[in-house]
């Protein structure tokens, strides 16, 4: 049982899930996801499950401490996801979300680049379904749009993967792989970055997280951006083009995220900005860097996970998502909002929370390698982060000027219990935070942590003079019903663009390519190929035979030949010349 693929056990659970109904069914999705996070603390070091391919050796499951880090925060956070949805009594959205878990899964255990495609490509579809469970226009736009984007990023994929294999003769992924600058692993590091919502293609992300069910978006939030997190982190460590790529997604994430107005579109944009600081991590490729990437990705997961996890139980009970349609909820949903508040501090990375100790893994990484204009964007960037996750969320929603509603906490305690256990899991991690950085995959020597006396004045500076801009412009903050046009007006607008194109270009060249060759050259082929034998056969039976005959004979004449028959006889023709021909050479 210790080089069992813990993918499997979630796969699995995906097709037997249908097979059960009411609660059992919910309790089986919980109990998978510990079974399959004690099968990652069991996995032995090594290549595993090795299987030979149309002449490549495949290794289903690779483990090491990289592989092992992702497999836990996967598992821990499939667990409370599914002890969130635990009131959910819907068997397609449980099989989509094991499906989707369960090739995430995959990806971060495949050692090749054939099976991490493989369950690259499943990871795309299975998501898609928890944004279409929601069942409205808007989710099924947002559904259509998103797959489409993915799989563009998939055939990006695909088309270096080909090459990749075409040049190496390898199908190995790791970064002594991916080491060379070619146009295949330029293609291959471009599908990633789809995946990893970086701009321009990243608006998908935005477009399609808030219009999925309330447990979907929870579930989204983890996986699809920090499964590329992982795929940068094993191939492609120092490449300094993502350097550039994370800084300007940190900073993109934050501008998008105060011009909103929807609470779970804040919350998407901010996913965003908190990549770029991983993919800026993996740009500078050093051993703190590469660590502070992991444990930002696995911080980023829980305490994400809870921010999506209030904002859907407040959605849940009031049916609204809207910050302008919110407001004073603090008085009959406390728990929410505090559970909510630990989220939104731990993201602005107040220090004992969970943010600080992994984020400044990356700053540090920075500073190390004196990369001064790295360094700088990322410290504006985590005061922007205060400003749209850490206040405006929790202002907006819990503590703006109160809209009368009276919703009360969620009814299915599971709802709370998960929010608290994500909430307790922030604290910890940010309080004592060893148990994280003994997991982190790469060696740092003389590192001694971050709760010294200057650095913890340092980021409460930050921290109070972000919150000092946030009340100095609420006013202009409030003014947020509004609509923010983002790079996906581009492919909304231009695919009719394309499609009125294409529509009046080809209908104009089949018009003439009918008028030209289907009705011209058929009336060609009828006139001397069908129609003048035909008459001369007649002319010479027409003499004997009966008059009725004759007359069937003249109405069809007068008919014509139908399109069908005149296609079919061309055909038949042409085919017995070609017969002849043949058979005489």
């Amino acid at each position: 049982m210790t080089n069992v693929m813990p993918a499997a056990v979630l796969l699995a659970g995906a097709v037997l899930v249908p097979f059960f109904r009411g609660r059992t069914q919910n309790l089986i999705t919980i109990i998978l996801p510990a079974i399959a996070f004690w099968l990652v603390s069991q996995l032995e070091p090594g290549a595993h499950l090795q299987t030979h391919f149309f002449g490549y050796d495949l290794t289903l499951l690779r483990v090491d401490k990289l592989s092992k880090i992702f497999g836990y925060i996967f598992t821990l956070n499939a667990f409370a996801a599914f002890l969130y949805a635990y009131y959910l009594r819907d068997a397609r959205q449980h099989c989509a979300a094991l499906a989707y878990i369960g090739s995430a899964l995959g990806v971060v255990f495949a050692g090749d680049v054939v099976t991490l495609y493989f369950f690259w490509e499943v990871m795309a579809v299975a998501s898609t379904f928890l944004i279409l469970a929601r069942g409205t226009d808007k989710a099924m736009g947002a559904g259509f749009r998103y797959v489409l984007i993915h799989l563009f990023g998939g055939l990006l994929l695909l088309a270096g993967i080909v090459l990749h294999i075409t040049q190496t003769g390898g199908v190995e992924y790791s970064a002594a792989a991916m080491a060379e600058r070619s146009l295949a692993n330029w293609l291959m590091l471009a599908g990633i970055l789809v995946n990893a919502a970086a701009p321009p293609l990243h608006a998908w992300l935005s477009d399609s997280y808030p219009e999925a069910t309330v447990t979907g978006g929870v579930i989204l939030s983890a996986y699809t951006t920090k499964t590329a997190v992982y795929t940068l982190i094993r191939g492609y460590p120092g490449w300094e083009i993502l350097m550039v790529i994370g800084c300007m997604m940190s900073i993109y994430g934050i501008m998008y995220a105060l011009l909103e107005n929807d609470m779970r579109r804040i919350l998407a944009y901010s996913i965003i900005n908190q990549v770029g600081f991983m993919v800026c991590g993996v740009g500078i490729g050093t051993a703190m860097s590469l660590n502070g990437a992991c444990a930002h990705a696995f911080c980023h997961i829980i305490y994400k996970a809870l921010l999506w996890m209030s904002a859907g139980s407040v959605l849940y009970m009031t049916g609204k998502s809207k910050c302008t349609d919110l407001g004073g909820l603090y008085k009959t949903m406390p728990w929410t909002m505090i559970f909510g508040t630990v989220g939104a501090l731990a993201i602005s990375s107040v220090p004992f929370t969970s943010g600080f100790t992994s984020k400044s893994l990356i700053i540090e990484g920075a500073v190390h390698e004196h990369i001064t204009w790295a360094w700088l964007i990322l410290e504006i960037a985590s005061a922007g982060v205060f400003l749209h996750a850490g206040i405006k969320f929790p202002y907006f929603v819990f503590f703006a000027k109160d809209k009368g509603l009276r919703p009360g906490e969620p009814p299915h305690k599971t709802m709370l219990w998960s929010m608290g256990f994500m909430a307790f899991l922030c604290i910890f991690l940010g309080v004592y935070p060893d148990p994280l950085y003994a997991i982190l995959p790469y060696e740092m020597h003389d590192f001694h942590g971050f709760y010294t006396f200057p650095g913890v004045i340092k980021q409460f500076q930050l921290l109070i003079f972000s919150a000092l801009v946030f009340f100095l412009f609420l006013k202009l903050l409030k003014r947020t019903d509004t609509i923010a046009l983002d790079t996906d007006w581009f492919w909304r607008k231009g695919s009719r663009a394309f499609a009125w194109v294409m529509d009046k270009s080809l209908n104009g060249v089949n018009t003439v390519a009918d008028k030209a060759i289907a009705q011209g050259l058929a009336g060609v082929v009828n006139r001397f190929c069908v129609d003048a034998p035909r008459r001369l056969v007649v002319g010479f039976l027409y003499p004997v035979l009966p008059q009725g005959r004759r007359e069937r004979m003249n109405r069809a004449f007068r008919a014509g030949v139908s399109p069908v028959g005149l296609s079919v006889a061309s055909a038949t023709l042409f085919l017995l010349i070609f017969m002849i021909y043949t058979l005489s050479r």
